[in-house]
């Protein structure tokens, strides 16, 4: 399991500098935008579509890392004041609706993927394209975020009965 555990760490690792690559190309297509503008140039046509599609893909490429990390948005101030096994039973239930939560989204995003291509539905904006190239990354996201739910769980089974301490926000 350890093992595993390792593997899907470094393809998570791999997507959130996939993230980042796409950061920096959306800055300077921003950045080349913005002067061509200025100088007369009319600007890059569709620049804000292509921004918000990489916006839309940066979060999901992201998200399975971030929660990996514990550097998900996090309110523990209740599990900080009542006991420590109480709290420990507490992560459990979040876990379970998260892994819940996480499943659920997977199989409605791929339905919804699945549906817009078999009926070849198509994104009309500057840009044209088929709307599941849009749909297709959100039950992947969701999928690998099931995954890490499992694994959080695993390393909760295995540590401290105990909240965890990988996003405390209170002293």
């Amino acid at each position: 399991m350890a093992r595993l555990s390792e593997w899907y760490g470094r393809l998570l690792d791999a997507l959130v500098v996939a993230a980042c690559v796409l950061l920096l190309l959306m800055t300077v297509m921003i950045g080349a935008d913005v002067l061509s503008r200025n100088l007369g140039g009319g600007g890059v046509s569709v620049s804000n579509e292509i921004s918000e599609d990489i916006l839309y893909l940066m979060t999901l490429l992201a998200a399975p890392w971030l929660l990996r990390q514990g550097r998900h948005i996090r309110v523990d101030v209740l599990l900080r004041v009542i006991p420590k096994r109480l709290g420990w039973y507490c992560e459990w239930a979040s876990d379970v609706l998260g892994l819940l939560s996480c499943t659920a989204m997977a199989v409605y995003g791929a339905r919804a993927a699945l549906a817009s291509w078999k009926a070849g539905s198509m994104s009309v904006k500057t840009l044209v394209m088929p709307e599941w190239w849009l749909l297709a990354p959100l039950p992947v996201a969701f999928l690998l975020l099931a995954v890490e739910m499992l694994f959080r769980m695993q390393r909760l089974h295995a540590g401290e009965r105990a909240p965890r301490d990988d996003a405390v926000s209170t002293g």
